[in-house]
C-alpha cells in the first residue's frame, strides 16, 4: 500500500471482538472495527419508561500519530462515528 494517508482494517471479519491496529509509517491513523455482536442495553420508550433491549454493535479502535493528531481531536472524531453509526444512515450518507 502506498499513497495513503488513513486505513480501515476489519479484525472483526477474523473474529476478533477488538484489536491495537498498527500504524503503517507515513500514514496518519488507523481505524479497527471489531466483530459485530449482539448486546443487551438498557433504552427508554417515547413514554420515557425503561425498557431492555438489544442492540448490534462493535468496538472501534484507533491508532494515530501523536506528532500530527491531537489526542483530543482523535476522541472527538470516534464520538462523531459512535454517534452517526447508533443513529443511522442512508445509502446516500456514504457516497
Amino acid at each position: 500500500m502506498s499513497g495513503g494517508t488513513f486505513t480501515i482494517t476489519n479484525t472483526g471479519s477474523r473474529g476478533a471482538l477488538f484489536d491495537t491496529p498498527i500504524l503503517n509509517q507515513p500514514q496518519s491513523a488507523i481505524l479497527g472495527i471489531g466483530s459485530a455482536v449482539d448486546r443487551v442495553v438498557p433504552t427508554r420508550d417515547a413514554a420515557g419508561a425503561l425498557r431492555i433491549d438489544v442492540r448490534s454493535m462493535a468496538c472501534l479502535s484507533l491508532s494515530y500519530d501523536h506528532r500530527i493528531i491531537d489526542g483530543a481531536d482523535a476522541a472527538r472524531y470516534l464520538t462523531a462515528i459512535k454517534r452517526r453509526l447508533g443513529s443511522g444512515f442512508a445509502e446516500e450518507d456514504v457516497r
